[in-house]
């Protein structure tokens, strides 16, 4: 059975190959989206500020990442009606709340760089 937030007696099950729970961690499980999350954490940004951030995105991929966040209710999109138009995005009340899951990979990430290197090199070297 899949569950939504608002009605207890539905329960998702992401080991379920059809469970919609599955492309919500295939989203916050995205590179990508660990690094605007990240960046977006810090304050409301601009597309070329998250770019420029966001070493390595491309400009398709910012986009793409941007608008399935939007989609999921994780990012708001805002636009001011400026000229030149300034678009600004910010994280929602959700989008908060994957700041710590996100920040502990991070950290774990950090903190476990040099044994996992380790770990690469001796793999590389025993094939």
């Amino acid at each position: 059975m899949v569950t939504t937030q608002s009605d207890p007696m539905l329960r998702g099950d992401p080991y379920a190959a059809d469970c919609p729970t599955r492309r919500i961690l295939d989203r916050i499980g995205d590179r990508w989206t660990v690094l605007i999350v990240g960046v977006l954490g810090e304050g409301d940004a601009r597309f070329s500020e998250l770019r420029r951030r966001v070493c390595g995105v491309s400009q398709k991929m910012l986009t793409q990442t941007l608008r399935g966040l939007e989609r999921d209710g994780l990012v708001r999109r805002t636009v001011h009606p400026e000229v030149p138009v300034r678009v600004e995005y910010a994280l929602t009340e959700a989008g908060r709340t994957l700041l710590g899951p996100l920040r502990a990979l991070q950290e774990w990430s950090i903190e476990h760089l040099s044994d996992v290197s380790a770990a690469q090199k001796a793999y590389d070297g025993a094939e």
